[in-house]
């Protein structure tokens, strides 16, 4: 409810029903003043999004505290009390990756720039590393004089041969268009798709492998969202499969179950920022002993939504949550795959 003014006239502004009390009875719309100052806008657009009458803060402590009770209390038609899942879903994803970027993109890759503290390896010798050889040689490498991956690139870069995903080797666009279309080449459609990326990023980073790298792992991290969302659909029909002999439950009431869930997974996930952050200014090594925690609870979280929302008996709710837990695993890397592909052809 509003902090504005009744108005003196009960006719409602938006339908012309007259109306008793505050409430238009035909149309829901309050009677109250139309003008309003900014703090009344600012306060009604929190309100809308998140009920801060009391209503988010129930909701909050319940989904925290009583694993699955939100999604019982929605299927069994208790809402009226409760922060509608999807619209707290918005508000806290909106939150979670508000903070998630802004607390990645403080992370930036640091590495050396006096040759000394490269073990007495050359520029070719780092070029002619494995990719797993090179994490681990660039993982010793200690934190003085740091420089950015971009400068790493360019300082690397002075007899760069070029990024390459093909065993082929073409100079430009051109070329490459001439030699398919005389048949002197004749690759699918794949390697077709390749072999253009590898132009583009030759012409676009100049070579450069770490910026192109650092441009791959941004596209990939601002994919996160729509990965996560893109998932939801997706989990909500493994909770379906695993109880498909439930009738009870339909589908949007494993999908209203699998909001709640990813909702507290945000906050967990927040959680953890702020301990990390907390950490790094203190640095006091035992918080990280709270995030350990958390990982722990987050799981048997998990398990107690399930027991308490499916109301089955222990034996048959664990089975079911290391089956879940192994379908999830798969589902995940398939849609991680998926976005890889999708990050790596948006460069």
């Amino acid at each position: 409810m509003s902090h504005l003014h009744l108005r003196k006239d009960n006719h409602c502004l938006n339908c012309s029903t007259e109306v008793v009390g505050r409430y238009c009875h035909v149309c829901g719309q309050e009677n109250v003043e139309v003008k309003e100052s900014v703090w009344h806008f600012i306060l009604h657009f929190f309100n809308d999004i998140t009920h801060f009458d009391g209503t988010f803060f129930s909701t909050l402590k319940d989904l925290i505290f009583k694993p699955g009770f939100l999604s019982r209390e929605y299927m069994n038609g208790r809402r009226a009390r409760y922060l509608n899942p999807v619209r707290m879903y918005l508000f806290t994803s909106f939150l979670f990756f508000l903070i998630f970027f802004s607390f990645i993109g403080n992370k930036q890759l640091k590495i050396q720039t006096d040759e000394s503290v490269f073990n007495g390896k050359t520029k070719e010798e780092i070029k002619r590393m494995s990719p797993k050889e090179f994490d681990q040689f660039t993982s010793k490498i200690n934190q003085r004089n740091p420089m950015t991956s971009e400068e790493f690139g360019r300082y690397m870069d002075s007899s760069a041969e070029g990024i390459y995903f093909t065993d082929k080797k073409f100079r430009d666009q051109e070329q490459y268009d001439s030699l398919i279309k005389s048949g002197v080449v004749k690759d699918n459609w794949i390697q077709k798709k390749l072999v253009r990326k590898e132009i583009e990023f030759n012409r676009k980073f100049h070579k450069d492998m770490v910026s192109a790298f650092k441009e791959f792992f941004n596209n990939l991290i601002h994919n996160f969202p729509q990965m996560l969302f893109v998932s939801l659909p997706f989990v909500a029909l493994l909770f379906k499969l695993l109880y498909i002999r439930h009738k009870e439950y339909y589908y949007v009431s494993h999908g209203i179950f699998v909001l709640h869930l990813y909702i507290f997974i945000f906050i967990a996930m927040l959680l953890s920022f702020g301990i990390s952050e907390l950490g790094s200014i203190t640095n006091w090594g035992w918080l990280k002993y709270f995030n350990i925690l958390l990982i722990f609870y987050i799981f048997f979280y998990l398990y107690r939504a399930m027991y308490n929302f499916y109301k089955q008996k222990t034996g048959k709710t664990l089975l079911k949550y290391f089956l879940f837990l192994f379908n999830f695993l798969f589902l995940m890397t398939f849609i991680f795959i998926a976005f890889l592909f999708v990050s790596f052809f948006q460069i």
